[in-house]
């Protein structure tokens, strides 16, 4: 059985916040090592993937689904723009804004990340059962959600930020 929901950053992201530190480093050198012939970091993957499933995205939608600062995530994007596959797009409604789509040479790339990631999830889930592991990922999505509205409420958002 195939989780959707359950793609590399997720896991990857759980494991860095899990008691042991170690499997996230292991995790992580796994991904690195197979995918290492792409050319392309995690976190590069990782927003290509979160564009891909939001195309037109804001940077700061971006950020925010990366658990980034915008700062950070603008350099993101200048390397995946610089290297052909993100195109910047001006909002119509707000200027100060940039709306963000794939360009046609990212679909390959996609392909090919995606087989890794599926790779290495498939193997990091090994011996889990099918309904543990969706009462894992229900519980961790929610608590995701909770730390992510805690986190607007202290800055003072009541919602994703726009723009």
């Amino acid at each position: 059985m195939e989780y959707a929901c359950l793609e590399y950053s997720c896991l990857s992201s759980y494991i860095i916040r899990s008691h042991d530190h170690s499997q996230a480093l292991h995790h992580h050198r796994v991904f690195d090592r197979r995918s290492a012939h792409l050319g392309l970091t995690r976190v590069q993957w990782r927003a290509l993937k979160r564009i891909h499933q939001n195309e037109g995205i804001s940077q700061a939608e971006l950020a925010d689904l990366l658990d980034m600062e915008p700062i950070a995530v603008g350099r993101v994007v200048d390397r995946l723009q610089k290297s052909g596959f993100v195109e910047r797009r001006s909002d119509p409604e707000d200027r100060r804004v940039w709306r963000l789509h794939l360009l046609p040479q990212s679909t390959a790339l996609m392909a090919d990340i995606e087989a890794v990631a599926t790779s290495v999830r498939e193997d990091c889930q090994a011996g889990v059962d099918p309904a543990e592991l969706a009462i894992t990922l229900k519980v961790l999505g929610q608590i995701r959600e909770n730390l992510s509205q805690l986190d607007r409420a202290s800055r003072g958002e009541s919602s994703l930020r726009k723009g």
